[in-house]
């Protein structure tokens, strides 16, 4: 979430993947310029600390750059169920150095959001077109949506076919991390990397005035004091695919902090 989301992840991932050496590092990146979308110079930025694939949602297109140049990026994801013939790819297979593969699905929910083609159906359709443990050895869904039933819904009906769904957009962390019955990591909501002492990330003030006095003479701009990073941690079975362990991470700023 703008600048200082950006700073906060320059600063703590280094130390996450240092004590973690994750195979594979994935990031919702849709409020990175400024709080409205995302560029190619931001992007190239967050791809050097060690990102492999940026996912988006809502905000993708704020940036318009991003609607003629995100075909030639095959790491940055657009929401899977736009209408067909949308520039970009919902879905993107990474792999790591030693070989390992982790499928990507971005997907947008429909409660309380721009009306979209239907999120179950075009997730089902990427998930069929793939063997966890088999073609791919992970599974990663990032249900971005506003609705916590929408999100937890989605991981259900995927349990046990990916290793984790992940939901973003409330910019709040969720408190309900854990592998559901079948094997699949699951966090309502991972939060954003940004300054806490905000309005979801945006200055106090111009939140505060439009939502008392129904006008603001300035667009909402992020807030800029010291942003917190958070994150979520899923170790997966090399042979399944499945999720052995989901752990969360809050690392500076103004929320209480992980150990």
């Amino acid at each position: 979430m703008g600048r200082a989301g950006r700073d906060a992840l320059a600063q703590y991932l280094p130390v996450l993947t240092q004590q973690h050496k994750p195979d594979f590092v994935v990031a919702n990146a849709e409020n990175a310029a400024a709080g409205y979308g995302l560029t190619l110079k931001i992007a190239a930025d967050l791809f050097a600390l060690g990102i492999d694939v940026l996912t988006t949602g809502n905000h993708v297109w704020d940036q318009k750059e991003l609607l003629s140049t995100i075909g030639n990026e095959p790491r940055i994801l657009r929401p899977c169920n736009f209408p067909k013939d949308t520039p970009g790819s919902g879905s993107f297979i990474a792999q790591s150095k030693a070989g390992r593969k982790l499928l990507v699905i971005n997907v947008m929910g429909r409660l309380f959001m721009d009306a979209m083609d239907d999120p179950f159906a075009a997730t089902t359709e990427i998930v069929n077109a793939h063997s966890l443990g088999k073609t791919v050895d992970g599974i990663l869904i990032d249900m971005h949506c506003e609705a916590s039933s929408e999100k937890q819904a989605i991981a259900h009906l995927f349990d046990g076919r990916v290793t984790a769904v992940l939901g973003s957009h409330t910019h709040v962390p969720t408190a309900d991390d854990r592998i559901l019955a079948n094997g699949t990591a699951f966090q309502t909501d991972t939060g954003m990397c940004g300054d806490y002492d905000s309005v979801i990330g945006m200055k106090k003030d111009l939140s505060i005035q439009r939502m008392t006095r129904k006008y603001s003479f300035e667009r909402l701009s992020p807030a800029d004091g010291e942003g917190t990073v958070c994150a979520a941690l899923v170790e997966s079975d090399d042979k399944t695919g499945l999720a052995k362990s989901i752990s969360t991470y809050r690392m500076g700023g103004a929320l209480k902090q992980t150990a």
